[in-house]
């Protein structure tokens, strides 16, 4: 098709220009079009709220129900008397002597007796040690993972996590039957000692029962963390730093340690946290000395029955949780800010 003259060209040019000369506005479109797009741009919010609705409304109705609902009723229940026969004391009672109301004894309770202090004190301890262990352990296993062939990764990561295929109590009675009295282990052990004169020890129902069956259980939780971390690291950061001059032992410190950190902070959160409330395993494998703040918990809400003490242990553990994760946080901002 061929191409309009230039003289018809610069005849509509001038046409225009003398139409915005004399103030002529183009032609404004109509109303139903005006209408009919708002009504579009109306309809595309609403469904955006729908969706965001359907998407964040039930893991938030699952958070209400689960854990602030029940965090409620712990924080009233703290502030109650117990019941005479176990339980919550009613609010109001028709018997002037009942206790009833709301009070602060459970609070005085705690902190006039150092017995319960000595209890978190043991609790933070036995913590912070199975989290150092299973840092010992899974930092050089996530390393191996991270570098070993690909193919070699996924069965390597499934024997990580084979423990979850069995319940955790049958894991805690096989360690029942190795550290027994008569088991193979503990013979060889005193056997040992007795060849140097020293009398024999009993590993079931110790400190050194409970750690063990500590480390055994939440070893995994701190291994997956840091090999999704390792795995991710540039090798070129490596090479780099061996072209430079550094050793083995200087690429670990100066390159390797200092980006696995995000993924040892995460591993570190996945033990300390679970153990420190952990009950279960220094029931079944720990002595009379060997309680922590869970036992004393569960001692507390299926024992005695002192459900107002028992709800101000676990509102106190729960804001010495916040309180070091809190203080986790700020110590690994700083450190990765003058990293």
């Amino acid at each position: 098709m061929s191409r309009p003259p230039s003289c018809i060209l610069s005849s509509i040019l001038w046409v225009k220009q003398l139409a915005i000369r004399l103030g002529c506005k183009r032609p404004q479109p109509s109303r139903w079009l005006s209408r009919l797009r708002e009504r579009r741009q109306s309809n595309r919010y609403a469904n955006f709220k729908l969706t965001k609705w359907l998407v964040s409304g039930p893991p938030l109705l699952f958070l209400l129900l689960l854990v602030a609902a029940p965090g409620a009723i712990t924080v009233l229940a703290s502030f109650r008397y117990p019941g005479e026969f176990g339980g919550l004391a009613p609010l109001v009672a028709a018997d002037p002597q009942t206790l009833q109301g709301v009070t602060l004894e459970t609070y005085r309770f705690f902190f006039g007796d150092f017995i319960y202090a000595e209890v978190f004190v043991k609790s933070l301890f036995m913590a912070l040690v199975t989290t150092l262990i299973c840092l010992l352990m899974a930092y050089p296993l996530a390393l191996l993972i991270a570098h070993s062939p690909k193919k070699s990764r996924n069965p390597m990561v499934l024997l990580v996590v084979l423990p979850f295929t069995s319940n955790f109590l049958i894991g805690i009675y096989a360690w029942m039957i190795i550290l027994g009295p008569q088991s193979a282990l503990s013979q060889m052990l005193n056997g040992m000692l007795h060849l140097f004169g020293i009398a024999p020890v009993q590993l079931l129902f110790s400190p050194f029962a409970v750690l063990v069956a500590l480390v055994y259980a939440h070893l995994p939780f701190m291994a997956l963390p840091l090999y999704t971390n390792l795995e991710k690291h540039d090798p070129a950061l490596l090479d780099a730093a061996q072209d430079l001059g550094a050793n083995a032992w200087q690429r670990f410190w100066r390159v390797t340690f200092p980006l696995s950190q995000p993924g040892i902070f995460a591993g570190s959160a996945l033990v300390f946290i679970p153990v420190l409330g952990m009950f279960a395993i220094p029931e079944l494998l720990g002595g009379t000395g060997d309680m922590l703040v869970g036992n004393l918990i569960k001692e507390q809400f299926l024992g005695t029955r002192d459900w107002p003490f028992g709800s101000t242990l676990s509102i106190l553990l729960t804001v010495a949780v916040l309180l070091i994760v809190w203080l986790a946080a700020r110590l690994a901002g700083r450190g990765g800010r003058y990293a």
